[in-house]
């Protein structure tokens, strides 16, 4: 049978990577979980998660090629789209349930006991998810933090926010059994950075268009290049597509007609 094992930062990103890896969909594979990992508070003394999956079906796993070029991409035939929808793509086995579940207040409870436990002055509201940062559409709620000089909490680029948000989801499910995800958000970063993405996303597939060359993005979480996938999915002169692994992958917009020699 064809596997692999792959250790990323949440449970999820390392099984994506693996199925990217293999070719496949959940449904083709078996998922074992070999360590959930830990996040350290806000980020410090974490441990990534490791997965093994493997193919339910001998011979259904695409054979591992090797790039061809500095960049990572396989070679693919002209014309052909390369967008990558294991960022785009819903997570079959999320679970998403009413703000007053019990999960959802389980979560509520918990993010309050780490913030206090922290000495952060904050009110966290709950409201349903509106837009892909939100996780729209994966995400059973969002829950806001509320104060005055969050800066910290959010960290730089959101990293220290991502590790809060990791860390209660991790509480959802060791404790709730459950598959819901709750979207962690302060001084409504998450809304303000989907914006600079958005905008971001339009100006690189301008450049590509006009200079007819591929360009490669700096390293982003999967939340992230999802909103780039997004905003540039009906854009018919680009097309979109992810390289390298876990905290180094990063998105390439291309030329739609852009035919490697």
């Amino acid at each position: 049978m064809e596997s692999v094992e792959v250790s990323a930062k949440t449970v999820d990103e390392a099984i994506d990577i693996a199925l990217d890896e293999l070719g496949l969909t959940r449904s083709q594979v078996d998922i074992e979980v070999l360590s959930p990992g830990k996040a350290g508070l806000f980020g410090l003394g974490g441990e990534q998660a490791r997965v093994r999956v493997v193919a339910l079906e001998e011979g259904t796993a695409r054979p591992i090629t090797e790039p061809d070029d500095d960049d990572d991409e396989q070679r693919r035939e002209p014309g052909s789209d390369t967008r990558d929808t294991r960022d785009t793509r819903e997570t079959p086995d999320t679970e998403v349930v009413p703000l007053d579940s019990e999960e959802v207040v389980a979560a509520t409870e918990f993010l309050e006991d780490v913030l206090e436990l922290a000495g952060v002055v904050a009110v966290v509201t709950v409201r349903e998810p509106e837009t892909a940062a939100d996780g729209l559409g994966r995400a059973s709620a969002v829950l806001d933090i509320e104060g005055e000089d969050l800066g910290l909490l959010i960290g730089r680029r959101g990293s220290t926010l991502a590790a809060l948000q990791y860390l209660v989801n991790v509480m959802i499910t060791r404790r709730q059994g459950s598959r819901v995800l709750v979207t962690v958000d302060a001084e409504r970063y998450h809304r303000r950075r989907e914006e600079t993405l958005r905008a971001l996303a339009r100006r690189m597939a301008d450049r590509v268009q006009g200079s007819r060359r591929a360009m490669t993005l700096e390293p982003m979480p999967a939340a992230e290049r999802r909103i780039i996938h997004l905003e540039l999915s009906d854009d018919d002169d680009v097309v979109t597509g992810s390289v390298g692994m876990g905290d180094e992958r990063k998105i390439v917009i291309r030329p739609a007609r852009d035919e490697r020699r």
